[in-house]
């Protein structure tokens, strides 16, 4: 347990010192840390996401740096994004969320090792292109756990033409809103499956995390942010690559999952 409540510090740090990116190691903390069953810990992830993003996005709002308008071009597709991809989880096996969860690390690797946005923004697009990029996000964030901030935040700056740290502050106030629902959902899901939440452990996450997250934040003055943005990077290409040697092979029906290898083993030959 030791390990996963330094995972959570680790969630919060990271989201403090980059602003985004943290979320993502939530489920691998929740699953290979903490021991949680695959589904659940996608549930519990976007519990705690949602609280720690709370916190960020109210220090956000206090300042002025949350544009409602864009949470509501982006945020309101990506709820009903959010919503059917959390209706496809009751349809998809865990072992290929957590593939999937995989592939998107990898991206959000590939996303953080391009260049960082220029924190002027750009010119105003398509309301419509935002608008489907919210539903793309609500879907990865119903379906595998994560917030998105890695990808809604260069989306706010290049496409909605927003300042940076107005971004940030929008950025989570989306997470908020996609996380909620998503949770939601899952409720849903887990109840029908017969598995339920650790409140506990959802609580304690997210209380680590907050905390992290503000000490990130403090300790991110001082710390060269492209340095540590390209190193979380490569971290997320080792983190993606073995969560894909770990869960392809029953994601591609190669390996029986271990519940049902266990019921198969359990149940007694005919004699010869």
């Amino acid at each position: 347990m030791l390990y996963a409540l330094l995972g959570a510090v680790a969630i919060g740090l990271t989201l403090g010192l980059l602003g985004s990116g943290g979320s993502i190691l939530t489920v691998p903390v929740l699953v290979y840390l903490a021991g949680q069953p695959d589904k659940v810990a996608i549930a519990e992830s976007l519990a705690i996401v949602g609280a720690i993003a709370l916190v960020g996005a109210g220090s956000y709002a206090r300042q002025g740096l949350v544009d409602w308008r864009a949470v509501l071009g982006f945020g309101v597709p990506g709820i009903a994004g959010t919503y059917l991809g959390a209706v496809a989880a009751s349809f998809v096996p865990g072992a290929v969320q957590l593939a999937l969860f995989g592939v998107v690390m990898l991206a959000a690797a590939g996303a953080m090792l391009r260049s960082r946005p220029d924190t002027a923004g750009g010119a105003p697009r398509s309301v419509a292109l935002v608008a489907a990029l919210g539903v793309g996000v609500g879907l990865m964030t119903g379906l595998v756990g994560v917030g998105g901030g890695f990808l809604i935040v260069p989306a706010l700056v290049l496409l909605v033409g927003l300042d940076m740290r107005i971004a940030i502050g929008t950025s989570l106030s989306i997470i908020v809103l996609n996380s909620a629902t998503g949770f939601a959902k899952y409720l849903d899901v887990l109840s029908q499956a017969g598995t339920a939440i650790d409140w506990r452990l959802v609580g304690t996450f997210a209380a680590i995390g907050i905390a992290g997250s503000i000490a990130g934040s403090r300790l991110g003055r001082y710390v060269p942010q492209e340095a540590l943005r390209r190193g979380f990077a490569v971290f997320l290409v080792a983190m993606g690559l073995f969560i894909l040697y770990r869960e392809s092979p029953e994601a591609l029906g190669l390996r029986e999952a271990p519940a049902v290898a266990a019921a198969s083993a359990s149940v007694p030959t005919r004699p010869g």
